[in-house]
C-alpha cells in the first residue's frame, strides 16, 4: 500500500477531477473543494444527480456522464452513497478516488475495499484542501489534528 503523501501526490497529478456531492441549496465541503481545485487550475466537474448546473458550470448526474471522462474523483457524500459512486468511478475508468472526511464523513470501508480490489488508488479520509497549495491556515491545522485524531489516513 502506498503512503498517504504518495496517494495525494498521484491524485493531485491528475488534471480532470470530478467533485461528487456539490450542492446548490447550501455551501458545504464539496462546494469549497470544487472552488479550490478550479482556482488551482484543475479541470473540475461538478456531480450531483439533483441539479444540472452549479455556479454556471454544467453539473452531471454521475461520473459516468462527464464528457471525455475524469481521471480522479473526490466524494463528499454519505458513506452508503460512496459505495455506489466508487462502482460508477470504476465503470468510468477513474483510477484515483478520495473519500472526504473531516467534519463530515464520506468514508465507507466497503467502498475502500472495493477500490483496492479493483486496483484503484483510494484515499479514505481527509480533505484535498489540506494539500492543494496554497493551503490555508485552517486546513493546515485540520491536517495536523486529523492525523492524530484518526480521520486522516495514516502513512
Amino acid at each position: 500500500m502506498s503512503s498517504l503523501q504518495t496517494l495525494v501526490d498521484n491524485f493531485l497529478a491528475q488534471e480532470r477531477i470530478a467533485v461528487v456531492g456539490v450542492r446548490t441549496t447550501q455551501e458545504d465541503a464539496a462546494n469549497s473543494i470544487y472552488k479550490k481545485l478550479k482556482d488551482a487550475g484543475y479541470q473540475v466537474f461538478a456531480v450531483n444527480p439533483s441539479t444540472s448546473e452549479y455556479k454556471g458550470d454544467p453539473c452531471y448526474p454521475s461520473v459516468k456522464e462527464i464528457p471525455g471522462g475524469a481521471q480522479a474523483a473526490v466524494m463528499v457524500v454519505r458513506p452508503e452513497v460512496a459505495e455506489q459512486v466508487v462502482v460508477d468511478c470504476h465503470e468510468a475508468g477513474i483510477q484515483h478516488v478520495w473519500m472526504h472526511r473531516s467534519i463530515g464523513n464520506s468514508v465507507s470501508e466497503k467502498a475502500v475495499a472495493y477500490c483496492r480490489e479493483n486496483d484503484m488508488a483510494v484515499i479514505g479520509g481527509g480533505c484535498p484542501m489540506m494539500f492543494v497549495k496554497p493551503v490555508d491556515f485552517g486546513h493546515v491545522c485540520m491536517r495536523f489534528i486529523g492525523k492524530y485524531a484518526g480521520w486522516l489516513p495514516k502513512d
